[in-house]
């Protein structure tokens, strides 16, 4: 144990004769280091969020919506079917095993008045699934009914930005507002929920019973899609099926012909986007490991020079009783000690710099545990690779030769 702390005490002293060109050296570490924990953190950060936005829309989510139709060559876009029921929604619910719980939708978009104050927003009309499908609380007041829902009451529940603008500082539950010159009562809010995966504002919107909607808003009978809650997230795929297979046999479309509603797991966006963000990350990673190989490559061209400088030191110590193998183990320390040291550096720099780039671009973050053990792993390993070869040459030099050495 006292060689081995003498040893590093002479890596230090050796290191210390040039501080300038150890500094340098380190540099490249540095640089490689801090721009893995940077470049990893970006990608990470990307694919934490995206999996949040996804848990916000809500619990094992899948979204079937009425589909398209096809004829005389004319196709319509996605939507433009009214083949979807509260009967295919009851249906799903009881049986699908698959299914947790199942909320008809239908939305549309409404004037909103309380006041002298008005707003363009959003009414969805759904069941009282609606707050565990989509996980989504109440700060203030309550949600309706299932009497409410049967009777098609004017109850509705606002989100944070239609609060914001037509309430100001006020208390909206129990006030009475108007949705296209008819009085609605308000009796709850839901909390901020922020914006969705594309980027819109998931509060800018008001909640309603469906049978309302329907009635007395949109004046239709079937409804523009269906919210699924699966039981589980492993279990979205064969909800997914029990689903298609349920419709097909409801609707009577034939084998031969495509389905007249689609249906979309949230799950799977999930996958693809997490998919894409870690090639993402490891692309950035491989990039930025390049910059660490090349530190390492200074590395190994200073001890190179350290060796052919401290040839007749390396003469002197074999004469006086030091093998080949402690020759070799000075050097390969005094490598090592270059590359840890700027590991340590390296992810300081790439900590800060992580946080930078969040405060001052705004793009998301995630400085991993992970990220930091890899570089500070590479940087070592890198350290003892590049030290591996000059140390050897410096073993293997004949005593009397090194200390002719001028």
């Amino acid at each position: 144990m006292i060689i081995f702390f003498t040893i590093i005490r002479v890596a230090f002293q050796a290191l210390g004769r040039n501080k300038l060109r150890s500094t340098l050296t380190m540099l490249g570490i540095i640089i490689g280091v801090s721009a893995v924990i940077a470049m990893v953190s970006i990608g990470q950060g990307a694919q934490a969020t995206i999996s949040q936005q996804i848990a916000n829309a809500g619990s094992n989510m899948l979204f079937v919506s009425a589909g398209s139709w096809n004829q005389g060559g004319f196709r319509s876009g996605a939507g433009t079917l009214s083949t979807l029921t509260v009967e295919d929604a009851l249906a799903i619910q009881r049986e699908c095993s698959a299914v947790r719980l199942v909320s008809p939708l239908v939305r549309t978009s409404v004037p909103v008045v309380f006041g002298n104050q008005n707003w363009m927003t959003s009414i969805q009309g759904v069941n009282t699934n609606f707050p565990a499908i989509r996980l989504w609380e109440l700060e203030g007041g309550s949600f309706f009914t299932e009497q409410d829902e049967a009777s098609a009451q004017r109850v509705c529940v606002l989100g944070k930005t239609v609060v914001e603008n037509l309430f100001g500082g006020q208390d909206p539950v129990g006030q009475e507002i108007r949705i296209r010159n008819s009085p609605w009562r308000v009796i709850g809010v839901l909390k901020a929920k922020g914006q969705s995966g594309m980027g819109q504002d998931q509060d800018d919107t008001i909640v309603a019973p469906y049978t309302t909607v329907q009635k007395k808003v949109l004046g239709i009978t079937y409804i523009h899609s269906i919210m699924v809650s699966a039981i589980s997230q492993a279990a979205s795929s064969v909800a997914e099926q029990q689903i298609t297979g349920l419709l097909r046999q409801r609707h009577r479309i034939p084998a031969s012909e495509d389905n007249d509603f689609m249906v979309r797991n949230l799950s799977d966006l999930a996958e693809l986007a997490n998919s894409a963000n870690r090639v993402m990350t490891m692309l950035l990673g491989s990039i930025a490991f390049v910059s660490l190989i090349v530190g390492g490559i200074g590395v190994m061209n200073i001890m190179l020079v350290s060796v052919t400088e401290r040839t007749r030191e390396i003469g002197i110590r074999m004469s006086v009783g030091a093998t080949g193998g402690d020759i070799q183990f000075q050097f390969l320390t005094e490598a090592v000690v270059l590359a840890v040291f700027g590991g340590v550096f390296g992810i300081g720099i790439g900590v800060l710099s992580s946080h930078g780039i969040s405060t001052s671009l705004g793009w998301p973050t995630l400085v991993s545990t992970s990220a930091i053990g890899m570089a500070f792993s590479f940087a070592g390993a890198i350290g003892i690779a590049a030290g591996w070869y000059p140390a050897l040459k410096a073993s293997r030099l004949d005593p009397i030769e090194a200390l002719r050495y001028e």
